[in-house]
């Protein structure tokens, strides 16, 4: 048996409930992992409140984990006991020990611990497609970045200074702006107390962008078209406020024919070979000090309904942790 947070409903953090789950043996192809590290991400808020309908229910929370393989079943041959191993995308990862498919696992390198593998995996590959596949930011360049204080965003901001990338970042208080800035993000907005459109055009001298890069959603939606030049990109990889609901296409040609994309993750790491590549340039840029891994909150496993209410509550930066 072990111990994991389900829902058996949707709604608020407080639908989660501590249960013992059975795990069993694992199949052809799967692994047994002791989690050691589990991360906290918004999407795992969208699963619990129906935003992102989930199979079945009741539903053990989350999908990011890092820990190290207690068995391994029939047709695995990549892995063994004892390998520390990493993963995300995979439903169901807010427990003490779980079965997973070995093939959706990759191994740590000795320099990257269970922690920080756990705070990176999602967010750390999310960066990862967004700057260098989905808009690859060029040195010069000058992006904007909205919640740069978040735990994406400090990654992404780290990440694009050591490309030689200038990032306007947005947040909501002077404290994580002074956080962002510290992560190398290059000028900082208040959107509490200002218009990012105009402080956009105030730092560039009138210019505007490339492209934005927004895990928002519906609060930053309008404003974000407008920093961006005729043809430049609209990147949409979250909904923190809230979906922008349905878009009128035709807004984009008026902005000046610019392009939108809403991609995901799981479509960028979708093979083998693209979850090995994607992980391996994260652990590069970690291992050589180019991106710093800031582990912010940690919360025993019993306790992630808070941690939820911290995270929706705008009351945590950098990434967050349950400790089984």
């Amino acid at each position: 048996m072990s111990r994991a947070i389900r829902f058996h409903e949707t709604g608020g953090p407080e639908v989660l409930r501590f249960d013992e789950v059975e795990v069993g043996d694992p199949g052809p192809g799967q692994v047994r992992l002791r989690h050691t590290a589990i991360g906290v991400n918004f999407i795992d808020t969208y699963q619990r409140s129906g935003l992102y309908p989930v199979p079945a229910k009741p539903q053990v929370a989350g999908s990011e984990g890092a820990g190290v393989v207690e068995a391994v079943g029939p047709d695995v041959d990549a892995l063994a006991v004892g390998d520390r191993v990493a993963y995300t995308g995979l439903l169901g990862a807010y427990c003490e020990e779980r079965l997973a498919p070995a093939d959706r696992l990759v191994k740590l390198p000795d320099a990257i611990s269970e922690e920080q593998a756990a705070s990176m995996m999602l967010k750390g590959m999310t960066v990862q497609y967004l700057i260098h596949r989905t808009y690859p930011a060029q040195t010069g360049e000058t992006v904007l970045w909205h919640a740069a204080a978040g735990g994406v965003g400090l990654i992404a901001c780290q990440w694009l200074s050591a490309l030689g990338v200038r990032v306007i970042g947005t947040m909501s208080t002077d404290e994580k702006a002074e956080l962002a800035r510290a992560h190398g993000c290059t000028h900082t907005v208040i959107y509490s107390r200002e218009s990012f459109p105009e402080r956009v055009l105030e730092i560039t001298g009138g210019a505007k962008l490339p492209v934005v890069y927004d895990s928002v959603g519906r609060s930053t939606w309008e404003g974000s078209l407008d920093c961006i030049r005729p043809r430049g990109l609209m990147v949409s990889f979250g909904n923190a406020s809230g979906s922008v609901g349905q878009v009128d296409v035709i807004v984009l040609s008026r902005k000046g024919s610019l392009y939108l994309t809403r991609p995901t993750l799981g479509t960028y790491i979708g093979t083998r070979a693209e979850l090995e590549g994607t992980a391996s340039s994260l652990f590069d840029a970690v291992t050589s000090g180019k991106v710093k891994i800031r582990t912010s909150a940690r919360y025993p496993l019993a306790e992630a309904a808070q941690a939820h209410r911290d995270l929706e509550g705008r009351k945590t930066t950098g990434s967050v942790v349950l400790v089984p």
